[in-house]
């Protein structure tokens, strides 16, 4: 029977807090009143472990006392002939309040077998703990008082960042960077709240006239729109940008897409044709996550197997975040790569390159290129597309031009300033909703004051942000929204 969660619960439970699978070490996490008085019983220094002060490591053994008679439960283990050895472990202490979840806790750190880790899991378990629900560490954490619901959604980021960047960001969060932000915004409108308060409370002949911060209320506004705006950015940095490489056949992308990945993944040949399907990898170009796609050449060609291929192509194409269109230097783009290229420029999703650069004499600059380029697509450019950019030169033999590359997919996935590390971004929809909330009552009150609306209804407006601000570090929250954030947690946190 499925366990209920019950968000108050302090019941001692456990989970396995490392990956399930054979490794040098293993952590295996309890938590929860008594926890520690329970864990003894299996402990081969059962007071030491009960009496233990918070922050120390013990070394000992984990017993199975399951074949143990009943009366001899209480005995010492190491002189309790049916107890039998499990492990050799170090028992990391800590007494509550000063522990992860507020609660007394115990690391159990093992060796990494999965047989002898499974064994561990079932004496715990006739021990009468249970399983831990996913995310239930961190929101016993979260209850009670140790971290807000930012720092406690930084954490699950922490661990699905796939970047340096995206770690430092989260690990930014974590530390209390956008907790501050929103306490700051949160004290500002508790300040206009006060304000509009007196005015409503007072007679203006008791206490004069009170002013109302108009300036102040544009100037929050704004600023919660730029952090609202952020989230394009985190985004990127959390979920990873999809780059598909595009093109007619033998224009370089599969050379292109082993040079990015820095090893031989797409079989490379003068042959035409021979990238009958897609290939997908992950690399990390200058801290932006990228699921990197090499599709099919595209051509007219009487193979079904390679038409099926480019019309993978095409549909890839049109569902990822960027097409880098492969042309090749020498023979320039074809009618139909204008046409594509047009089309996915008007989307604001092409990068132009040209391949093959090492085959180019030495003094072709990559002016020299552009101009090539404006020549072999026409000088009008198609109605509502952006400005032409100067197309990269790149060659996957020698490598030239690839730091040139990585910068203007940089540019094009994280647009502005914005790749600091110290800068706080946020990456979760969560946020984003609440704030895009919190703006649009903030632009009523601004409104309100300017037609001379009633100010008690002001005063309304400014509750519904103080609300939409106080949801996102979870001053207000309900127990589904909890359920269904921790819910998206691994068991162990």
């Amino acid at each position: 029977m499925k366990h209920q969660p019950v968000l108050e619960s302090h019941d001692p439970i456990y989970a396995l807090a490392t990956p399930y699978g054979r490794s040098a070490l293993a952590v295996l996490r309890v938590s929860g009143e008594g926890c520690l008085e329970v864990l003894a019983a299996a402990f081969s220094r059962p007071s030491s472990l009960a009496d233990c002060a918070g922050n120390t490591l013990l070394y000992g053994r984990i017993y199975d006392r399951s074949a143990a008679p009943a009366g001899e439960l209480a005995a010492t283990p190491e002189r309790n002939a049916h107890a039998k050895t499990i492990d050799e472990v170090m028992l990391a202490v800590y007494r509550a309040p000063k522990s992860y979840t507020g609660e007394d806790s115990v690391e159990i750190m093992c060796h990494g077998s999965p047989a002898g880790i499974e064994r561990i899991v079932g004496v715990l378990a006739d021990l009468g703990m249970r399983p831990a629900e996913a995310g239930e560490f961190t929101r016993r954490a979260f209850l009670g008082g140790k971290l807000d619901l930012t720092q406690a959604e930084a954490i699950q980021e922490l661990v699905e960042a796939e970047t340096g960047t995206a770690h430092a960001l989260a690990l930014n969060r974590l530390s209390g960077g956008l907790s501050r932000r929103i306490e700051s915004a949160k004290q500002r409108v508790l300040d206009l709240t006060a304000a509009v308060a007196i005015q409503l409370d007072y007679a203006e002949e008791d206490t004069g006239l009170v002013e109302l911060p108009v300036g102040e209320v544009e100037a929050l506004q704004s600023e919660l729109q730029v952090l609202a705006d952020s989230f394009q950015i985190g985004r990127v940095f959390r979920e990873g940008a999809s780059i598909a490489l595009a093109g007619r056949t033998n224009a370089g992308k599969s050379s292109l897409f082993n040079l990015l990945l820095r090893e031989d993944r797409a079989i490379v040949s003068a042959e035409a044709g021979t990238t009958r399907d897609y290939l997908e990898a992950r690399l990390d170009i200058e801290g932006v996550p990228v699921r990197l796609i090499d599709t099919a050449g595209l051509r007219l060609s009487e193979s079904e197997i390679e038409s099926e291929g480019m019309r993978r192509s095409r549909q890839l194409m049109e569902n990822v975040d960027l097409v880098l269109y492969l042309v090749d230097s020498a023979e320039g783009p074809n009618d139909e790569d204008r046409a594509l290229i047009a089309d996915l420029q008007t989307e604001g999703r092409c990068v132009v390159v040209y391949t093959k650069r090492d085959l180019l004499p030495d003094s072709y600059s990559a002016s020299q290129q552009h101009l090539v380029f404006q020549h072999h697509a026409g000088s009008q450019q198609p109605a509502g597309s952006q400005q032409q950019e100067a197309p990269t030169l790149v060659s996957s033999v020698s490598g030239e031009g690839l730091g040139d590359l990585h910068a203007v997919l940089v540019r094009r996935l994280v647009p502005g300033e914005h790749t600091d590390t110290e800068a706080v971004v946020i990456d979760s929809r969560r946020h984003r909703d609440l704030l895009l909330q919190a703006v649009a009552a903030l632009n009523d009150v601004q409104s309100g004051l300017a037609a001379g609306t009633a100010l008690d209804l002001v005063a309304v407006d400014l509750q519904e942000a103080l609300q939409s601000l106080g949801e996102i570090t979870g001053e207000v929250a309900s127990s589904e929204i909890l359920e269904r954030m921790f819910g998206s947690f691994c068991v162990g946190k």
